[in-house]
């Protein structure tokens, strides 16, 4: 059933401070002569700290929370993967490109920014309850989606796949700060003790600092990039990612009857805009960065009108 226009324009009130922020940031980059040492800074504050010190908070209670459905792994990432592969077709019969390019293009159509836009959005608009589930896709999301990609492009490049390369990329992922934050506080929840008040209350401030900082960080990258560079596969990359990945996902978990709160909050995730870490794999193997970072702009700009849709569809 298509939901209601008062149903919808409450999701959108709901999401347009966020994505107000997002422009926020967006404009201080590109016309408030803000430098990009200033952004950068910024950046490394909120990945470093304040969301890592978010989600210790929050997983610190995991053990006393109720148990994970696994499904949740499934549908999710059984979602990417069948976009994966139908992104690497596309990749290959309409725009020709080579295996490395390949695998770029398909991991620009899975790879949400679960971290600057996901934790926000989810938070305000399906409550704290949610983020348990979000911060189980983020750790599964980092450890396996930057390992597909290594592999597929090792391979594409070689035919030779390296232990190495994978075990380093395994330990980058570890020791990202956002995924070390939910691994020592989930880690510290089973010891059954409870954080000092002092440093709970702390804890707590810097966490409401990660969702405002971390939209306006979003919208001072996104002025880093332009839109113009191959916009053919970037706009097909965009299209991928904002429709058949949600949908497949959400046919998934319907498939295994999820509970409805698991099912939005998978569903969000996988309709997000594109996350930069595709950026960034695209700089690490020189290849695509023009289109990838075309798509980061035109999967943030279309996904402020579909991700309200889609929220007030699964209302």
């Amino acid at each position: 059933m298509l939901p209601s226009l008062p149903m919808f324009l409450g999701v959108v009130g709901l999401t347009a401070p966020l994505f107000l922020l997002v422009l926020v940031g967006y404009a201080l980059s590109r016309w408030g002569d803000w430098p990009k040492t200033a952004s950068d800074a910024l950046t490394r504050f909120v990945f470093a700290v304040a969301i890592p010190a978010l989600l210790f908070r929050l997983m610190s209670e995991f053990p006393r929370l109720p148990p994970v459905d696994a499904r949740i792994l499934f549908a999710y990432f059984g979602g990417c993967a069948i976009t994966y592969v139908l992104a690497r077709l596309v990749a290959a019969r309409a725009f020709k490109m080579d295996g490395t390019q390949q695998s770029l293009f398909g991991m620009g159509t899975i790879f949400s920014n679960s971290v600057l836009l996901g934790i926000p959005l989810v938070k305000v608009t399906l409550g704290d309850d949610s983020l348990p589930v979000v911060s189980l896709i983020l750790i599964f999301n980092s450890l396996l989606l930057w390992t597909l990609v290594t592999i597929s492009v090792e391979w594409a490049r070689n035919r030779d796949l390296s232990v190495r390369g994978i075990g380093r990329t395994a330990r980058e992922v570890i020791s990202n700060p956002v995924v070390a934050g939910i691994l020592l506080g989930t880690a510290f929840g089973f010891t059954g003790l409870t954080l000092p008040a002092p440093i709970d209350q702390t804890l707590q401030l810097m966490g409401q600092a990660a969702v405002p900082m971390s939209l306006i960080v979003l919208g001072m990258g996104l002025a880093e990039y332009g839109v113009r560079d191959g916009w053919r596969p970037s706009l097909a990359i965009t299209a991928m990612k904002l429709t058949l990945l949600p949908l497949t996902v959400y046919g998934l978990g319907r498939a295994m009857d999820l509970p409805l709160r698991e099912l939005r909050t998978i569903v969000v995730l996988a309709s997000l805009p594109i996350g930069a870490n595709v950026y960034l794999m695209a700089r690490q193997f020189r290849a695509m960065e023009g289109p990838v970072a075309a798509s980061l702009v035109w999967s943030t700009l279309v996904a402020a009108f579909t991700t309200p849709l889609l929220l007030a569809f699964l209302r």
